[in-house]
């Protein structure tokens, strides 16, 4: 049914199984593709060397997890390509998603309390409102 997926991955519980997920919903199936997305947040103030900086220490930070997932996938027969971006992760995910125009984000949630989620947003929440395809959503 879904031949390209985007999972956005932040190294939480909840990603690792959405990454599961997807893997599961394109194995043995032929001429599918996934795309792992990380999204490294911004100061609300930044400058270009502030953003190369964050860009460089995320690149740091996700290059071992990228490589494990790429084992994953290639051991069952899925092609991965993994990205990085800056930015608000819900705008970067809906933008990207739009970019590569993938037919499904599969993506983990946190399950923050009420008020965690009210103070500081939900990304699952904003990208489930803004995505031009489906969502599904992983705890």
């Amino acid at each position: 049914m879904f031949s390209k997926i985007l999972v956005p991955f932040d190294v939480s519980v909840p990603s690792e199984k959405a990454f599961d997920i997807a893997l599961k919903l394109l194995t043995g199936k032929p001429d599918v593709f996934l795309h792992v997305l990380s999204v490294a947040r911004t100061p609300e103030i930044a400058d270009d060397v502030g953003t190369e900086a964050e860009l460089e220490h995320a690149r740091a930070y996700y290059s071992g997890h990228f490589g494990a997932l790429s084992r994953r996938a290639k051991t069952i027969g899925v092609e991965a390509a993994f990205h990085l971006r800056v930015g608000h992760p819900a705008d970067q995910i809906v933008d990207f998603a739009d970019e590569l125009g993938v037919e499904l984000i599969v993506m983990g949630h946190r399950g923050r309390s009420g008020i965690e989620r009210w103070l500081v947003g939900s990304v699952a929440r904003a990208v489930i409102d803004h995505a031009n395809c489906p969502v599904l959503v992983v705890r």
